[in-house]
């Protein structure tokens, strides 16, 4: 039985590439993995968690490749930035010359008011007052262009400082958006992880505890047509009709069809002496049953069924003695649950020799006996559920019936470990398969 258990919690997160760079920092500003808690939510099934993986897988690649578009456009960017036809380069240039002309022409300002005073001190103590008049005008105007020139330094600087305040923006701006590429994928590797081991820690825990699954009464896998006597030799057909008679759908349902051959010493070698086969309406081609398992049920509605075909071939050296089938059906659903018949319905036949007549013969009928049950929702199953799991019905039994009498006459120790084999392989399977 292919058992999946969810028992852990998914951490995914989804990233988008930027479509513009310099909306990276939106884009990723409030971006974090997102985290479902068994509190906070359900708890997720391992599809769940496969499909939370393949996201976070998707988004680390698209973050890998929105990086490295940043990247690229980052470094022409600051090309560009660095280049002096670009006009923020250009402003940045400019206004620098300018604050650095209005610089020099205060300069010059300030010595013509230095030397305008100069000047008047230097006049002799018998300047006439005309001579003391045009040093005295000279200073004044030498003043007035110095607080011009002052004031248009000011300005110019303000100019300068205003657009290389622009020019770094603009670089900063890129760097900034480089760096929330970064940070991107780094959040988009924190989720990929996260969602990896979260898989990784379900996919544990669905083997360890995969065989942790309910008895579904309402599943049954009936035998039709298997002869209570066959001739080593011989290919015998019958079907098993496989039946959801509960309320629920079935995601998968698997039969289990065990055919062993028996004589006084037990067991046989059944790969040596049958070759069971079956086939189906979706799958007519005939297969060999491997491992005792068809996995090819498929999913079941409520009420629903499906009949399998079985061809049953006794090569002509098998020994004379008895035959036992055990029938099962198991089912696991993409929610965690799964279940089963509450045990392995076993059906008698006897083993002719090669070349015998099998005389009169009927149909092979389960043991324990079954009595029909309705399922959950009403349905009346077209097969039944045990009445008692083999192994702790009849077949477990001693002296007390007729069953066990005749198989203990072929053997009926081995036939009981078979039975109890059953169970052996479908937990292992499970296991195996979860």
């Amino acid at each position: 039985m292919k058992i999946r258990r969810a028992l852990a919690t998914a951490v995914a997160a989804a990233v988008t590439a930027p479509a513009v760079l310099l909306s990276v920092t939106p884009a990723f500003a409030d971006t974090k993995p997102a985290a479902q808690t068994q509190d906070q939510q359900s708890k997720p099934t391992i599809k769940d968690l496969e499909k939370a993986a393949a996201a976070a897988q998707k988004a680390y690649e698209e973050a890998v490749k929105a990086r490295d578009e940043a990247q690229v456009t980052v470094r022409k960017a600051f090309e560009e930035l660095s280049k002096d036809s670009h006009p923020l380069v250009a402003a940045a240039n400019a206004a620098k010359q300018a604050a650095k002309d209005a610089g020099a022409a205060k300069d010059a300002a300030d010595q013509a008011v230095t030397d305008a005073k100069k000047a008047i001190a230097d006049l002799p103590s018998d300047a006439t007052e005309e001579q003391k008049t045009a040093a005295a005008t000279a200073l004044a105007e030498a003043e007035a262009i110095a607080t011009t020139a002052a004031t248009a330094k000011t300005a110019a600087d303000t100019k300068a400082a205003e657009t290389n305040d622009a020019l770094q923006d603009a670089r900063v701006a890129a760097a900034r958006a480089a760096s929330a590429a970064d940070k991107a994928l780094e959040d988009a590797l924190a989720a990929k992880v996260a969602a990896d081991a979260a898989l990784a820690k379900a996919k544990k825990e669905a083997e360890e505890e995969g065989e942790d699954c309910e008895v579904e009464n309402d599943l049954t896998a009936e035998v039709t047509g298997l002869p209570t006597k066959l001739v080593a030799g011989t290919t015998t057909a019958f079907s098993i009709r496989v039946t959801n008679g509960s309320d629920r759908r079935m995601d998968e349902v698997i039969a289990y069809v065990g055919v062993h051959a028996t004589d006084k010493r037990g067991l046989k070698d059944t790969g040596k002496f049958f070759r069971l086969q079956w086939s189906s309406e979706s799958s007519p081609k005939w297969k060999n049953v491997k491992d005792d398992y068809i996995d090819a049920v498929g999913a079941l509605k409520p009420g629903a069924r499906t009949d399998l075909k079985m061809r049953l071939t006794l090569d002509k050296a098998t020994p004379a003695g008895n035959g036992v089938a055990f029938i099962a059906a198991d089912f696991y659903n993409e929610d965690g649950s799964c279940g089963g018949t509450p045990g392995a319905d076993m059906y008698e036949f006897d083993v002719k020799a090669a070349g015998s007549k099998p005389g009169k013969t009927e149909d092979a009928k389960p043991k324990p006996s079954k009595t029909t049950k309705p399922g959950g929702n009403g349905h009346t199953p077209q097969g039944s559920a045990s009445a008692t799991p083999a192994t702790n019905g009849s077949l477990a039994a001693t002296g007390s019936s007729s069953a066990t009498t005749s198989i203990a006459l072929a053997g009926g120790a081995a036939v009981v470990l078979g039975a109890a084999a059953v169970f052996v392989v479908r937990r292992k399977k499970a296991g195996s398969d979860a």
